[in-house]
């Protein structure tokens, strides 16, 4: 069948990209799903740092490539031996594919998935084949999925059904910002009421991550970023408090604020400036979690003495540190039950022809998180 998509043919494109263009939107083939996979209409898909780290370079995946990792669509076709999804459900993808063969499944780790990790960087799905074309030429799979398509397919494994009620658009959240934010202060955290808490970098994931604090029961909530808007919006959604990242005494108000510091301090910005402000913000005893994907050559430099004396604790959380399979659904109940208004967390809504624009408004800091819709 035939399907628009936004290929990226190559990465490093200077901005702004509403004039380099580094975002093709053209016709493909897509060929129908196989053994263990879905043929999925696509209604929406978020514009995410983990494309535009792929569009400028600090990311590297094979091209060409079409983009896009948070998404939400209805199943319109089933390959064989596909168990638990049929035509006309309502599904969320995610954007590492659980073989739930490997040692990480075994233990109920998927988000360290061997095969999926590994399909992942090679830009194929989770059986290892492509199913996107331009003519004769293979297209890759961007983390499994290529969201900024009308159509995908993706391995029965990528996606988990939701209730109908939830519009798509954002239902799409779920599949990245709310599943990282949420899941980092849940699962990896594991905040609970009365903690102090800091979140550094204000995105989609930032974002939620303080919606999921605030679920959780934080006592206090300290919102850091660079860009005033975005610290404004953080005191809407439930921060305590907002520290401008550029205040020379960032570290000193925070850490006087909660007598010696947070008891955890999250990483969402994806920068080493941020992960050292938030170790250097977490007290003793305490842990510093990081969700942000920095580009892979730059080095995080801290005292292990300071590691082991104060018995810190510094944390990677992906995929929200659980199981997206369990968590996607309990956070859309959540989002039912008027506990995490994540639709706050949509700032605009595109149509694919305008993804070049998303990307330059994401790169500047000017929009929160933005979907694409689709007709």
């Amino acid at each position: 069948m035939k399907t628009l998509g936004a290929v990226l043919r190559s990465s490093g494109k200077p901005r702004p990209y509403a004039v380099s263009r580094p975002l093709e939107v053209i016709e493909l083939d897509l060929d129908p799903p196989g053994r263990r996979e879905v043929l999925v209409e696509l209604r929406a898909a978020g514009i995410c740092h983990s494309d535009l780290s792929v569009i400028d370079g600090s990311r590297e995946r094979p091209t060409p490539m079409v983009l896009g990792h948070e998404a939400a669509g209805i199943v319109v076709e089933t390959g064989p031996d596909v168990t638990h999804l049929r035509r006309g459900d309502h599904v969320v993808a995610v954007f590492v594919p659980a073989c739930r063969a490997c040692g990480p499944c075994g233990v109920g780790r998927p988000a360290l998935c061997e095969a999926g990790n590994r399909a992942n960087g090679e830009g194929t799905l989770l059986s290892g084949v492509r199913r996107l074309r331009e003519g004769r030429e293979p297209i890759h799979h961007h983390c499994g999925i290529s969201g900024f398509a009308q159509f995908a397919v993706v391995a029965e494994n990528s996606l988990v059904r939701i209730d109908s009620s939830v519009p798509l658009d954002i239902a799409a959240l779920f599949g990245c910002a709310v599943l990282t934010g949420v899941g980092a202060v849940m699962n990896s955290a594991r905040v609970t009421p009365g903690q102090h808490v800091a979140i550094i970098g204000l995105g989609g994931v930032g974002m939620a991550a303080v919606l999921g604090a605030r679920t959780a029961g934080a006592e206090s909530i300290t919102a850091i970023d660079t860009l005033p808007h975005k610290l404004k919006q953080a005191s809407e959604l439930g921060a305590t408090a907002t520290v401008s990242a550029d205040t020379h005494d960032a570290i000193a108000r925070v850490r006087e604020a909660t007598r010696g510091g947070v008891d955890v301090a999250f990483d969402m910005s994806g920068s080493v400036r941020a992960l050292e402000m938030a170790w250097q913000m977490t007290r003793r005893g305490g842990k510093t979690v990081s969700c942000g994907l920095p580009d892979s050559r730059h080095l995080l430099s801290l005292s292990p003495a300071q590691l082991v004396a104060e018995e810190r604790v510094l944390q990677g959380s992906y995929l929200g540190g659980g199981d997206p399979a369990l968590d996607i659904p309990r956070y859309v109940d959540w989002y039912r039950e008027e506990r995490l208004p994540v639709a706050s967390l949509i700032s605009a809504r595109l149509p694919l022809g305008r993804i070049n624009e998303g990307m330059d408004a994401l790169a500047t800091g000017s929009a929160l998180r933005q979907i694409i819709v689709f007709p």
